[in-house]
């Protein structure tokens, strides 16, 4: 088996600056989302997550090296140089180039700034050498310029490149002598054209690309994923204005040549830029329209007024409250994706290039429409049939003998959301007021959250959705917690095997603790397996119960980043209300259950007919490499069981018990690492 590099990792950890983060989050999104989950790691996750098999790229942005070696050298650097050169790919960003050569040096003679020495990584095999031009000033855009470069066509054959551009440097240094080191797999992909105020060698490289052994990776001295439009030339820096004129003039070339640098690294890029999409409304309706007026009653305590107007301002959000009746059809144009929503506490321009600037979306004012006279008319919500999942949800439930029919009655829907999760978990105050079942979906995430480094790519045609469950402490003896991500695992499953008659057969199956994977229909002997779906469970304890959101992510239409449902040839394509009711209901069946028995013997047995893992033969890193076969899970905590194996891979006796949130589990690999 293999798995799909799908990860972006743009380093976020000691030495980097926000804003050089922001700004690799911002382009590359733009240029590889959905195919690809751009999203930030630390240097704790890059030394102990098992992120190699999944990374198509590792980037380093602009920021100091040195934080980079102080939290890297050693295992952190050994594993990205095993990842490379096994055939991953990395991405160095001014400070990120000097961190990928052999020798770093930094304005040389400046007592004040001085870095030298040689680095770890050694992917250009010559030294990086800086500042380039002199004025550079820490934490300031003092030494700002628009460099020219030019480029080099024969390197970057693919994509349609400019012959010279403006791009936005500062303090980025020159690969020494890049010419000579042609025999050993460097290319050179662009050169400053001005005269530097350093000893450049041979050449004025300012972007090289690298051979390593199976791997590659491409260092620049300048910052191509600068947009013009995300600088501040209101700086009270002489000249600033025009450079970023400048670079202005001359963003669609940046972009451009952007997007050659990754193909050139083998990446699938774009044609056109991804717009990330506007928040839309969001719309709070009920199966039971009256259910909906009570709820609001329940958070009357946290809703504030203030010029006349109802908000909820919570820790994370502030919701402003509205009625259906005050939403004129006028503004439904501001609800949909692609829009800009404005309102109480928002000033959003109405320029499209304003619009299109890097986005704190916790500060935007979300809009909470009260459905509580009906149901949202398919005119609201175009992307989201709110009659057709209202009843298939009373459909199921009436099928079922256990559910209390609580998952699912209530429903926040938005087109557009930042995370269904993060709305839920991170509002605490909300939270706190939410009965069990309540649960949150969109038809879009430009925020989605997965389980610890990871992230879950939120395009059109992903199932997403969270739900809230509140869980007495008086049932943790025999139904603990730790639960609820199996029973949420099970219920996908069981949800799309009873969608209907003749979907029993749709190859969908668990990877413990918490993936749903499904075969990769490229592979015609059903043998390969895609990850299509995850899930993340948040727990607070709270007053004598815990208070948890189960987030789920399941790809059900869309191609994209790995494969949906809808591609392992079910009898009719799914439809998101119809699945999402039959995942829900399975899902309160499935709880009811569980808080009277616990993890009984119909769990273990309906849990192992879906998982992966049956006998399966691993290594168990944290203890000491030893070969294990996996025989279950415990059925007090929930712990991953393995048998230790001796010679000939005979069991020795020893049982390994291991947590899920202290073990990351690389099934392709056969590994079990702990979390340290």
């Amino acid at each position: 088996m293999a798995t799909k590099r799908m990860n972006i990792l743009v380093y976020s950890g000691n030495g980097s600056t926000a804003e050089s983060v922001k700004h690799c989050l911002y382009s590359l999104r733009r240029l590889l989302s959905p195919t690809y989950a751009v999203i930030t790691v630390n240097g704790d996750a890059i030394i102990k997550e098992p992120w190699t098999a999944s990374c198509a790229l590792l980037v380093f942005p602009g920021g100091a090296d040195l934080g980079y070696c102080r939290t890297l050298n050693g295992d952190g650097n050994r594993r990205i140089s095993q990842y490379v050169d096994r055939g991953g790919r990395y991405l160095g960003f001014c400070a990120g180039g000097y961190y990928g050569s052999k020798r770093c040096e930094f304005e040389v003679g400046n007592k004040k700034m001085e870095v030298v020495g040689n680095r770890e990584l050694a992917f250009y095999p010559g030294t990086c050498r800086g500042c380039a031009f002199s004025g550079f000033v820490y934490h300031s855009e003092a030494g700002t310029r628009a460099a020219p470069i030019k480029v080099s066509k024969t390197a970057l054959p693919k994509g349609s490149v400019p012959d010279t551009f403006r791009t936005y440097y500062n303090g980025g240094g020159v690969f020494v002598d890049a010419p000579k080191f042609k025999d050993n797999g460097v290319e050179i992909l662009a050169s400053f054209t001005e005269e530097l105020d350093i000893d450049p060698g041979e050449g004025s490289a300012s972007v090289v690309y690298c051979k390593v052994g199976d791997g590659a990776a491409l260092l620049t001295s300048t910052h191509p994923e600068f947009a013009a439009v995300n600088l501040d030339s209101d700086v009270d820096i002489p000249g600033l204005d025009k450079v970023v004129n400048a670079l202005k003039e001359d963003d669609q070339q940046r972009i451009d040549f952007l997007k050659g640098c990754l193909l050139k690294l083998g990446l699938s890029v774009n044609q056109e830029q991804t717009a990330i999409p506007s928040l839309s409304r969001l719309h709070l309706s009920s199966a039971v329209v009256a259910d909906t007026a009570k709820l609001v009653e329940a958070l009357e305590d946290i809703i504030t007024m203030q010029d006349g107007e109802e908000y909820i301002k919570d820790e994370n959000d502030i919701f402003y409250l509205e009625k259906p009746a005050t939403w004129s059809l006028g503004s439904l144009a501001n609800a949909l994706p692609g829009s800009s929503m404005k309102g109480p506490g928002n000033e959003q321009s109405d320029n499209a290039e304003d619009q299109d600037k890097i986005i704190d979306y916790n500060k935007i004012v979300k809009r909470l429409v009260i459905h509580d006279k009906d149901q949202p008319e398919s005119k609201d919500t175009p992307y989201f049939n709110h009659q057709a999942f209202f009843a298939n949800l009373a459909h199921y439930d009436g099928q079922s003998r256990e559910s209390h029919g609580t998952f699912g009655k209530t429903l926040l829907y938005g087109e557009v959301v930042t995370s269904t999760n993060t709305m839920l978990e991170k509002n605490t105050q909300l939270l706190r007021r939410l009965p069990t079942g309540f649960t949150a979906t969109a038809t879009v995430q430009i925020a989605g959250r997965g389980r610890g480094t990871n992230v879950w790519v939120s395009p059109a045609g992903s199932l997403m959705f969270s739900t809230v469950v509140r869980h007495s402490m008086s049932l943790m003896p025999q139904a603990p917690v730790v639960f609820l991500q199996y029973l949420a695992a099970l219920a996908i499953v069981e949800g799309v095997h009873t969608y209907d008659n003749g979907y029993q057969r749709v190859p969908v199956r668990l990877k413990w603790p918490n993936d749903i994977y499904g075969t990769d229909p490229t592979d015609p002997s059903g043998k390969t397996f895609v990850k299509i779906g995850g899930i993340l469970v948040n727990s607070h304890y709270s007053t004598s119960e815990y208070l948890s959101v189960v987030g789920i992510g399941l790809n059900t239409t869309n191609a994209s980043p790995t494969t949906s449902l809808n591609a392992l040839n079910p009898p009719v394509p799914f439809t998101l209300e119809k699945l999402l009711a039959r995942i829900l209901t399975c899902f309160s069946s499935l709880y009811t259950r569980f808080i009277r028995t616990g993890f009984d013997r119909y769990f273990e047995d309906l849990y192992y007919k879906h998982w992966l893992h049956s006998e399966q033969i691993v290594t168990l890193e944290a203890e000491g490499g030893i070969r294990a076969r996996i025989k279950g899970i415990t059925t007090d905590w929930g712990l991953l069981k393995a048998e230790e194996l001796g010679w000939e891979d005979r069991a020795t006796g020893k049982v390994v018990e291991l947590q899920s949130d202290s073990n990351s589990f690389d099934f392709f690999k056969g590994l079990i690492k702990r979390k340290e």
